[in-house]
């Protein structure tokens, strides 16, 4: 796939957290191009998030605050160590003392905490189709996005799948009486989070370190007013709860580390239509493991669903083999 042309006037953030402009060095075309090791950083964070559901369901009857707290909490000394192998941990005394950097850290961790809220909810009350809807969604949501902020063309193929979104989304509306408001939460969240994310000006295991970090306070608080009240799962509950919340920290900090790279390195379309890895994998979890309910018109909904990623799959496949006959 071709490098697509960035305005001069757009800033690209580095994976070391420089801006450049479109008219500077090598590491911005590999930030543009559909790299290898973006593309694998991206697919195992896909692949694992896709599982992420039969996880969640071993902690479906602690509340989902408490789980959430636990996955902040726990996710701090991961990202502690990868920075240490990375040695970056300078970068982020140098980030602590920016405070834009801290401000655009502080709303991505507020973001992302919605998002895992949300998503621990649903599985516990066995919802798991409507987050698969939501991260279905998900990539068309970042394809209006990546038109609308980073000025990327849309063409008819594309204009066509972001409108049978739409058109689902309609359906689900009208047969429930409201909007479907887990599928468009996590959507949403998610999709503004990569964008973020993508221009936030420090290296993404940073990036996600600062994150956790402003939210350990605020989560360890909240730990501990459980144990002071009796009502932990983590202090008072067995030992199984113990492991699966400490459990949390990993399965929650490697995904989105992978996932931080891979933003970096590919354009924000391409993450956009691989985004729907993960929801496929959820669905059939939802569906054929957890025996959640599917038909009439939720099968319509992704059936549309569906036909949208298909339409914009096959754009993105037909751009990319036009941009590779093209070169001399």
């Amino acid at each position: 796939m071709g490098v697509r042309e960035t305005p001069a006037s757009l800033a690209i953030p580095s994976i070391s957290g420089r801006f450049m402009t479109n008219t500077a060095t090598d590491s911005l075309e590999k930030s543009q191009d559909d790299g290898l090791r973006g593309f694998l950083f991206a697919l195992s964070a896909y692949l694992m998030w896709g599982i992420l559901p039969l996880y969640m369901k071993l902690v479906a009857h602690i509340p989902a605050v408490e789980v959430v707290a636990h996955r902040i909490v726990w996710s701090v000394p991961i990202a502690a160590v990868i920075l240490f192998m990375l040695g970056r941990t300078g970068d982020v005394g140098r980030a602590l003392r920016s405070p834009r950097t801290l401000a655009m850290a502080a709303l991505t961790a507020a973001i992302i905490t919605c998002n895992w809220g949300i998503y621990v909810w649903a599985i516990s009350v066995d919802r798991a189709v409507e987050t698969a809807l939501g991260y279905y969604i998900n990539p068309l949501v970042s394809i209006a996005m990546a038109a609308v902020f980073l000025r990327e063309k849309l063409n008819l193929y594309q204009i066509a799948a972001v409108a049978l979104a739409a058109l689902a989304v309609l359906i689900m509306t009208m047969d429930a009486g409201g909007m479907p408001w887990v599928s468009l939460s996590l959507a949403l969240s998610f999709a503004c989070y990569g964008f973020l994310r993508k221009t936030l000006p420090i290296g993404p295991s940073q990036g996600f370190f600062l994150e956790v970090l402003i939210l350990c306070i605020p989560a360890l608080a909240y730990i501990f007013w459980l144990s002071w009240t009796g009502q932990s799962h983590f202090r008072w509950s067995q030992p199984t709860d113990i492991a699966v919340l400490l459990g949390c920290g990993p399965v929650t900090a490697i995904p989105l580390i992978l996932f931080s790279f891979g933003a970096k390195l590919l354009r924000y379309s391409t993450v956009g239509i691989m985004q729907y890895i993960a929801p496929t994998m959820i669905f059939l979890i939802a569906v054929f493991v957890f025996q959640e309910p599917f038909g009439g018109v939720k099968a319509v909904a992704f059936a549309l669903i569906w036909s949208a990623l298909a339409v914009y799959s096959w754009s993105m496949f037909r751009d990319a083999r036009r941009a590779k006959n093209s070169r001399p």
